[in-house]
Order: structure tokens, then C-alpha cells, then sequence
């Protein structure tokens, strides 16, 4: 399969390049996104792609807003992304391209975890609450909490880390009407979302929403939903408490940067051997297959 590392469109103007995905302005109430190849880990983007995870990336996220478009808004405009680039930069957007409407994102990450695991569980170790949420005493590592909760982080730039901060913090950042309505809206497409998955064998243990304000002020869901990369993917059938369970994204590549004792997890990013590239591959594959039931479109 052909990857694509980086876009090169010409016939629009660049905005510009985050860790995965390349945009450009349609217009000035559109834009053009394509999601590459590239992988980024411990908040550093790799050297090497991995052939076809952008297509997974679209086409899930692509999966995800017509199931949970009743809920929210969401920032597809239909357009067909070959309709608005040059002939010869089709192959670029094919099945790893977005038509989207120009939004004003909201600087906060609406985070929600339903088991506890990752920043969640180190937190919960430390204090017995989850970004000052206080839960139950003896939870074990990955087990299921009593019901989701919503976990907010602020948004940082490109290359930091996301800062988990409090609900007042949230409130105090975008106000109480829109902090609210985010919440409920976030813990609403997680639980849709997680039946759904549980169906076809997958749970989804955390994830996190983007929004962003049209010109009227109206909450869009927005970026990527519900993959591999945005949400921790668990395979049932070998799901255990007291562990960190197997997931369906970058792990592999996670468990062999940490076997590097000479890198600081900061750039320059070390090379990916071919096996660690191979792996994340198939693992991205068997997601979008398992959660949707269809292979990846070419």
C-alpha cells in the first residue's frame, strides 16, 4: 500500500502541518483536511509512516459521525475533497481527505474514560480521584468505573503535552453554558459509542472529543472521533483487570521506544524497525474491520 508521509498541495493555500494531519483553505469557510501517515509517540512524530493509517483514521472518524450525527453537529460539509484539488493531487486525498466547515475550536479537550487506565489510574494511585474526581477506594488498574466521567484537558501547542485541569478551570476558560453542554454532549457520544463497540467486541476504554463554535455559535463536533489514535481500543476477549490490556494503535511502537534507554523521549525521533512498523499496520487494520465490519476502502 502506497503511504503518504506528508501532502504537497499546491493548488491551495497551506494553513499548515499538525502531528498527523495537513490543512488547507477552501474558500474562507472551508477546509481541506488530510490525514497523513505519519505517527507521532510521547508527543513526538516518527520518521517513518505507517502505511494506510491516515485512511483508517478518515474513514473511522468518517464511520463515527453518520452513527452519532444525531446527537451533535459535526463539521463534514459533504464536498468531495477530489472536487477541490488539482488532477494531479487526487491520489493524495483519496480516502484520506475531509471537506470540512471552517470552525473556531474550543481550547479545550473534552476527555472521557469509562475504565481507568494511563494518566487516569497513575492519578488515582496518588490522590484516590481522577483530575479531583473522587472514586471508590480498591479500584484495580483497567477496571471498569461506576459510569464515565468527563476529564477535560487544555489544549497545548504542537509538541507539548495537554494539561488535565478541573471542570471550574474549564468553566472558568470557556464559561459554565458551553463547559456544561460539552460534558453532556462528550459523555453522550462516549456511552453510544462504547455500546456500540461492546457489540462488536471492542471496548473502548477512553477518548477524547474536539468541538468547535460556528459563525452562530453552534457546538460542532470537529478533528478525528473515536480512533485508534484519539481513544484507547481494547479487544474484549482478552480484557483483564490489574493489567494495562493489549490495544488497537501504537503500543507497539510505545513498548519499543521505552526498551531505548538512550532516548529522551524528545526529537529527533529514533527509527522504527520494520516488524514495529509492520505490527501497527495490522493493528489499525484489524480496528477499523472489527468496529465497522468492512475492510479499509482503498
Amino acid at each position: 500500500m502506497n503511504s503518504l508521509y506528508q501532502s504537497s498541495i499546491k493548488s491551495l493555500p497551506l494553513l499548515g502541518h499538525g502531528k498527523v494531519r495537513d490543512n488547507y483553505a477552501v474558500g474562507d469557510d472551508k477546509i481541506l483536511i488530510v490525514t497523513s501517515d505519519r505517527l507521532s509517540a510521547f508527543d513526538v512524530v516518527m520518521n517513518e509512516p505507517i502505511p494506510g493509517k491516515g485512511k483508517v483514521l478518515n474513514q473511522m472518524t468518517d464511520f463515527w459521525f453518520e452513527k452519532l450525527g444525531h446527537i451533535v453537529p459535526n463539521h463534514l460539509t459533504g464536498v468531495a475533497p477530489e472536487s477541490v484539488v488539482a488532477a494531479d493531487e487526487v491520489d493524495q486525498v483519496k480516502g484520506r481527505a475531509v471537506v470540512a466547515k471552517r470552525l473556531k475550536p474550543i481550547m479545550v479537550e473534552a476527555v472521557v474514560r469509562g475504565y481507568i487506565i494511563g494518566s487516569g489510574w497513575k492519578d488515582y494511585q496518588a490522590t484516590g480521584s481522577i483530575c479531583g474526581i473522587k472514586l471508590p477506594e480498591g479500584l484495580q488498574q483497567a477496571e471498569k468505573l461506576p459510569q464515565p466521567i468527563f476529564t477535560p484537558a487544555a489544549k497545548a501547542d504542537l509538541g507539548e503535552h495537554d494539561e488535565n485541569i478541573s471542570f471550574e478551570d474549564m468553566e472558568s476558560r470557556i464559561g459554565a453554558e458551553l463547559a456544561a453542554k460539552m460534558r453532556e454532549v462528550a459523555i453522550k457520544l462516549y456511552t453510544e459509542a462504547s455500546e456500540y463497540a461492546a457489540s462488536r467486541g471492542i471496548i473502548i476504554a477512553d477518548t477524547k472529543f474536539e468541538f468547535g463554535l460556528d459563525e452562530n455559535g453552534v457546538m460542532h463536533l470537529m478533528d478525528e472521533v473515536l480512533t485508534a489514535d484519539s481513544s484507547r481500543f481494547w479487544p474484549a476477549d482478552s480484557y483483564a483487570t490489574g493489567i494495562s490490556p493489549p490495544s488497537f494503535d501504537k503500543q507497539f511502537v510505545r513498548d519499543y521506544l521505552e526498551t531505548l534507554t538512550d532516548w529522551g523521549k524528545t526529537a529527533p525521533a529514533p527509527a522504527l524497525p520494520a516488524d514495529v512498523i509492520n505490527k501497527t499496520q495490522a493493528k489499525y487494520f484489524e480496528a477499523i474491520e472489527r468496529l465497522t465490519g468492512e475492510k479499509l476502502k482503498a
